[in-house]
């Protein structure tokens, strides 16, 4: 029997550092889970690739051998040793793993418990790996339980009804530069999802303008008339940044595009106006250096934890109700998945009965001849009645037990005693 295996790293145990370079590009995620397939022990496999985590989920023909390959997956594809990353990974496995996805999904593993954007990004990595055929019956019955219930979560919980994301983390910190945003330019350096959340909370703070910048012209256009802002050519980001005091980036970029030599001169030249970076992406936008440069003040994702946890205590008794919802369906799901070996040895079970039945019926009623309709029907129920009979005790404690850790076992000794491998 296939058994799920997770191989992971997160924001709690990798720095951004290490987690921007095992992280897998959204456009070339097809490429990398076809890859993943085809290694030896794995017959499904699911890749989620975020700011804040990187986890590949896998039903695994040999679990201990899948774990293996993954590991080695990561380090050949990211043309990383091993070594430098092997310490910040973990390995998930049965009810475990389960509870894993399940929170992941519900956001209450999230660096700001409750943002809606994770659920999002898991099921783009879904419909992915879907589309490439690398998902099966567990996987596939694994994701669609986790949105079923994150929804419920969702529905059943206040944990989500305040505003709370990466982005509003962003600007809160932008207000502990400030004090004040009115009055302010803030430039958006890129035009995905999480720049148009931070923009939202720049207006609703009251920037006086937001400046829009992103290498697809139409994009940056799009996303600065939403905000009623200005659009500036990806070439002319030198000059936007003379004009911000708020900057926030998040492009998919595997290169600095903002450096320490660049910050340094802008900021003569803004006569030591201080200047606020924000950088939430992954691979990082803006050379940590510019942090050495006085009136400069960078923050990457990790330096939002902080605030972030502020955030988390307004909701941990949603979250603690949250978790009472994630245990009664991780319950649930863990019986249906070892109900999976149960059901076809009771199904074989049954079958290897139902044959010797025929058999043995049929020869005895080769035998006597002289037996009429009637007669031989009451003989073929008697041998049915006889069987259930012999099959209800085996069949009953098989169901019963495949709720529980005895399931496998039971499993075994019926096989065993009834000979079914053989079949």
């Amino acid at each position: 029997m296939r058994e799920v295996i997770l191989v992971g790293l997160n924001y709690r145990t990798a720095p951004v550092e290490i987690r921007e370079r095992i992280s897998f590009p959204e456009e070339d995620l097809d490429r990398y889970l076809k890859a993943l397939q085809g290694l030896p022990s794995l017959a499904e496999g699911f890749i989620l690739s975020t700011c804040n985590r990187v986890e590949i989920c896998a039903a695994a023909r040999d679990p201990e051998k899948g774990v293996d390959e993954i590991k080695d997956f990561l380090a050949l594809q990211h043309r990383l040793p091993l070594s430098e990353f092997k310490d910040t990974l973990y390995v998930l496995q049965g009810e475990e793993l389960v509870r894993h996805i399940f929170r992941v999904a519900a956001s209450l593993d999230s660096m700001v418990v409750g943002e809606p954007q994770i659920l999002g990004q898991i099921k783009r990595a879904y419909r992915t790996a879907h589309a490439a055929r690398t998902t099966g019956t567990l996987l596939n019955k694994l994701l669609h339980k986790a949105f079923s219930v994150a929804k419920r979560v969702r529905t059943e919980t206040g944990i989500g009804n305040r505003a709370v994301s990466v982005s509003f983390v962003a600007v809160e910190l932008a207000k502990r530069i400030f004090a004040r945003l009115e009055g302010r330019e803030a430039l958006i350096v890129g035009a995905g999802e999480m720049c148009e959340l931070a923009a939202q909370h720049l207006v609703r703070e009251g920037v006086q303008r937001i400046l829009v910048t992103n290498r697809t012209w139409e994009r940056a256009m799009e996303l600065a008339e939403r905000f009623h802002g200005e659009a500036i050519p990806f070439s002319e980001l030198p000059n936007a940044l003379l004009r911000a005091d708020i900057v926030i980036s998040s492009t998919g970029s595997p290169d600095f595009i903002v450096k320490r030599e660049e910050v340094s001169d802008i900021i003569r030249k803004r006569k030591n106006s201080p200047l606020f970076f924000i950088d939430i992406a992954v691979p990082r936008d803006i050379d940590p250096q510019v942090n050495t440069i006085d009136n400069v003040y960078l923050y990457d994702i990790d330096d939002l934890q902080e605030v972030a946890e502020a955030n988390i205590k307004d909701r941990q008794h949603e979250a603690r109700r949250a978790e009472a919802i994630v245990a009664m369906e991780v319950e649930k799901f863990c019986s249906w998945y070892q109900s999976l070996e149960v059901v076809p040895t009771i199904v074989s079970l049954q079958d290897k009965m139902e044959k010797m039945r025929e058999k043995e019926l049929g020869k005895t009623l080769s035998a006597l001849p002289q037996l009429s309709a009637k007669e031989r029907r009451a003989m073929e129920a008697l041998s049915q009645a006889i069987i259930n009979k012999i099959l209800h005790g085996p069949i009953t404690q098989l169901k019963k037990t495949s709720r529980n850790s005895e399931g496998e076992a039971y499993v075994d000794v019926v096989k065993k005693l009834f000979q079914l491998d053989e079949e």
